[in-house]
């Protein structure tokens, strides 16, 4: 991919209702942006794609970047600092930052975090060693404080989350049970993932397989899903469940959400359930960056990164991983290293 001569911004410019399609956003150029006294230009190359970036489309739902008519896409990147008027920074590094759809970005040393790829490839840290890999540490070890021998059910097992979520489970000892979509994403879950075994949720006997998958019930449910797969899976929890609600994707497009059926359960067995922003648990960043860096060059972790390639193919990419096209992480490459 050649330098660029304008900024291609994808711009949101259309609430959906319901399903996103292609008009919720457009493509515009701007000029490439220059940096003043204390500022750094930086020239993006990889994108990542999250099903958070849905819910900032949705009225009264409300995180650290409100989402406007008119504004260059949220998202987090990483790129290459191209020009820089800050000491602290220097051309070439790379960095780290929620600097939205468009391949040039301008910012302060406080927007933007430097990485050391250390051998990794960089996009790892949009992934596995970014918000997705910290999510699945921070769900299973802070909230729901795994234990060998637990029964932990993860949703969106071959996502971008789930497929860290199963490996991590897997490695403390418990028992895994993943639930996809596909039987290419479930035989992936069980052949890469760390699952003993992954359940499809289009099955007819979903219900009646997943009770069988877990005979002595559900200690950990990691819900990525929501709707009618999670209610399947309250009707397993075992009493002093933990349920870590990380997301509900299922929900996302609909004008008219699921109506649970077994929420009850959540009194009946006594169950904890709290959801979480991975956002808010910066304590926790190093300690997960530090294990899932270390389980990638022991070969104790793989993970998977399905790219798309180009800016203009970004809300393609977006709606395809809210249908459940990806399987890891959902990445578009901007531009080359």
């Amino acid at each position: 991919m050649a330098p660029h001569r304008s900024n291609l911004q994808v711009r949101y410019v259309r609430p959906p209702a319901g399903r996103v399609a292609e008009n919720t956003f457009e493509l515009r150029e701007a000029p490439i942006p220059r940096a003043s006294d204390g500022e750094v230009v930086v020239r993006n190359v990889w994108l990542s794609i999250d099903p958070y970036q849905r819910r900032q489309m949705m009225e009264g739902v409300r995180y650290a970047q409100p989402l406007r008519l008119g504004d260059v896409m949220v998202g987090r990147t990483m790129g290459r600092i191209v020009e820089s008027r800050d000491p602290r920074l220097r051309e070439g590094d790379w960095v780290r930052g929620s600097l939205g759809w468009q391949q040039y970005s301008l910012a302060r040393a406080d927007e933007i975090d430097p990485i050391d790829p250390d051998g990794i490839t960089p996009s790892a840290y949009l992934g596995v060693l970014g918000s997705s890999g910290i999510t699945a540490w921070v769900g299973l070890r802070e909230i729901a404080k795994i234990q060998p021998r637990d029964t932990v059910v993860v949703s969106a097992a071959a996502g971008a989350v789930g497929s860290v979520a199963g490996q991590l489970a897997r490695a403390t000892g418990c028992r895994t049970v993943g639930i996809a979509g596909e039987a290419r994403k479930c035989a992936l879950a069980v052949a890469d993932f760390g699952y003993e075994l992954c359940l499809s949720h289009k099955d007819p006997d979903f219900a009646d397989r997943l009770a069988q998958a877990t005979p002595d019930g559900i200690d950990v449910d990691f819900e990525n899903v929501g709707g009618i797969i999670f209610d399947r899976i309250l009707a397993r929890l075992n009493d002093a469940a933990r349920v870590a609600l990380c997301g509900m994707v299922s929900q996302y497009n609909l004008v008219e959400p699921y109506g649970m059926r077994n929420i009850q359960n959540l009194l009946n067995r006594n169950v904890m359930l709290q959801g979480f922003r991975v956002g808010n648990y910066p304590h926790c960043r190093q300690a997960a960056v530090q294990e899932l860096k270390q389980r990638i060059k022991a070969g104790d972790l793989v993970f998977r990164e399905h790219i798309a390639h180009g800016l203009e193919n970004a809300p393609a990419a977006f709606i395809g991983m809210l249908e459940g096209a990806n399987i890891g992480k959902q990445l578009v490459r901007i531009a080359d290293d």
